[in-house]
């Protein structure tokens, strides 16, 4: 079930996006919610169809990404939400997605 995780992170993620259209009418927030959120869900669709490696692999370079892209917006603005706790939902994800790569490739 290592797709759960990537299901859970994509849907925050979109849903994230959302919420920042309806409250604040930012569509920059919609479109990059949806986008980085779908990819993280498609990742979890690839590992839970047999692409186990390929789908942890798009997950954490998704995740670092978008680690990178919140981690500079809550430096600069030193809100914790969202940009802080979209930064920490995404470096965990990173993490544990290249851990998986990591121990996949280790074990082949």
């Amino acid at each position: 079930m290592s797709y759960t995780p990537s299901y859970a992170v994509g849907a925050l993620v979109a849903i994230g996006g959302v919420m920042g259209f309806v409250n604040k009418g930012s569509l920059i927030s919609l479109f990059a919610g949806l986008a980085f959120g779908g990819v993280i869900g498609y990742s979890g669709f690839m590992i839970h169809n047999g692409q186990i490696l390929n789908g942890h692999q798009l997950a954490a370079a998704v995740s670092v990404a978008l680690a990178c892209v919140m981690g500079m917006r809550f430096a600069k603005s030193g809100k914790v939400m969202p940009a802080g706790a979209v930064a920490g939902v995404a470096i965990a994800s990173a993490f544990y997605h290249i851990n998986k790569v990591m121990t996949m490739k280790k074990l082949a």
